[in-house]
């Protein structure tokens, strides 16, 4: 009864504030990508600055095949954040496969490993800060 309810007062709330919702959304107008407003073509098969306008992903070699695999369960964010080497990626497949329903991937398997390992691999840490330098310390007094 308490879920009927929850679902209810979710319903309703979605329709009372759909138009605020709706603003807070973006939208493409020429200002945001002349090619796209002179092209009926969809913002999924956009590339604009090498990079996919309707994930964020870097362009490249098997960045569909990614895209109809991966982001049919996930967000791009959880790629984009991440940066694994190729053995990383394959570890995290499994996993999914494992735990979270990942279906077989077959022969794209190799293909999404290489995109993911090319574009997606290990950032480079870069610790701390450097130590500060040319500075006038001074002591604090009471």
């Amino acid at each position: 009864m308490i879920g009927i309810v929850v679902l209810l007062v979710g319903l309703i709330l979605a329709l009372v504030f759909q138009p605020e919702i709706s603003a807070l959304m973006p939208t493409v107008s020429s200002e945001l990508s002349p090619a796209l407003a002179d092209n009926d073509t969809a913002l999924t098969d956009q590339i604009i600055d090498g990079k996919d306008v309707d994930t964020g992903l870097l362009a490249g070699d098997g960045l569909e095949i990614v895209k109809g695999n991966c982001t049919a369960c996930h967000s791009s964010a959880l790629i984009l954040q991440s940066g694994f080497t190729r053995e990383g990626w394959h570890e995290k497949i499994v996993w999914m496969q494992e735990t979270q329903g990942l279906w077989d991937l077959g022969g794209n398997e190799s293909i999404i490993l290489d995109y993911l390992a090319t574009n997606y691999g290990p950032k480079e840490s870069h610790g701390r800060r450097m130590p500060l330098t040319g500075i006038d310390w001074y002591e604090l007094k009471d």
